[in-house]
C-alpha cells in the first residue's frame, strides 16, 4: 500500500511544493498506531478502572482543545463550553451502549470502553467543530434562532451523509472488520446499527449542548 502513497506524495509535491507533509503525516500515523497499540495491550490487560476513566478524561480533554482549531474564539470559555458538551452529550450515549446495549458484565472492560469512547469523543467533536465554526459566521449576520438552526444542521451533514450511503455506497470500517474476521453478516450488521445511531446521538447532542450554552451567552 506504500505504492499507490508514493505516486500521491510525488504528485502532491510537484503540484504543491510541499515534499514533507504527506512523509511526515505517513510516518507519523504508522508511528502513532503503533504506540497506541502497545498501550491498549497493557490498558486490556488492566482492569483498574480508574486508568479507563482517566483515559476517558484525556479524550474528552483532548478532543475540546482539537476543536478549538475551526473558530476564533480560542478562550476558556469556549473550551469549556465544547468540554461540557462533548462530556454529557458524548458519555451518555457512551453509558447506553455499554450497559443497555452491550450488558457487560462485569461492567467495566477496556476493550469495549475504550474503542467505543474513541469513536463516540470523536465524532462529538467533529460535530461541534464544524457546528461552532458555522455559528461563529452566522451569529455575525443573523439572529440566535436562525444561526442556532443553520449550524446545527451543518454540524450533522457528516453522519446524515453515512446514513443515507452505508449499505449502498459503503460498508463501514467495523462491519467491514468484523465480516473479514468471519462473523456472520447478520450480527456485523446488529452491531453497525448501534454503532451508527451511537455516532449520530453522540454528535447530535453534544451540538445540541453546546448551541444551548451559547443561547444562555445571547440571552435566549
Amino acid at each position: 500500500m506504500l505504492i499507490p502513497l508514493t505516486v500521491v506524495g510525488f504528485v502532491y509535491f510537484l503540484w504543491s511544493g510541499n515534499f514533507k507533509e504527506i512523509g511526515l503525516a505517513t510516518f507519523r500515523m504508522v508511528t502513532q498506531l503503533l504506540i497506541i497499540g502497545y498501550f491498549l495491550t497493557y490498558i486490556f490487560s488492566n482492569q483498574d478502572s480508574f486508568v479507563g476513566y482517566a483515559i476517558i478524561f484525556f479524550m474528552i480533554s483532548v478532543s475540546s482543545f482539537i476543536a478549538l482549531r475551526n473558530v476564533k474564539d480560542k478562550s476558556l470559555d469556549t473550551y469549556l463550553k465544547f468540554f461540557i458538551s462533548i462530556a454529557i452529550g458524548g458519555s451518555f450515549n457512551l453509558v447506553l451502549v455499554l450497559f443497555f446495549v452491550l450488558n457487560l458484565d462485569p461492567a467495566y472492560q477496556p476493550r469495549f470502553i475504550i474503542p467505543l469512547a474513541g469513536m463516540i469523543y470523536a465524532n462529538s467533536m467533529n460535530a461541534i467543530s464544524l457546528g461552532a465554526e458555522r455559528f461563529e459566521n452566522e451569529i455575525k449576520t443573523r439572529d440566535y434562532i436562525q444561526a442556532r438552526a443553520i449550524s446545527f444542521k451543518a454540524s450533522l451533514i457528516p453522519q446524515i451523509n453515512a446514513f443515507l450511503a452505508v449499505g449502498l455506497v459503503s460498508l463501514p470500517g467495523m462491519m467491514t472488520g468484523q465480516i473479514l474476521s468471519g462473523v456472520s453478516p447478520i450480527i456485523a450488521v446488529r452491531y453497525q446499527i448501534v454503532v451508527m445511531a451511537m455516532v449520530l446521538g453522540s454528535a447530535g447532542m453534544s451540538v445540541m449542548i453546546y448551541l444551548y450554552l451559547q443561547g444562555k451567552k445571547h440571552g435566549i
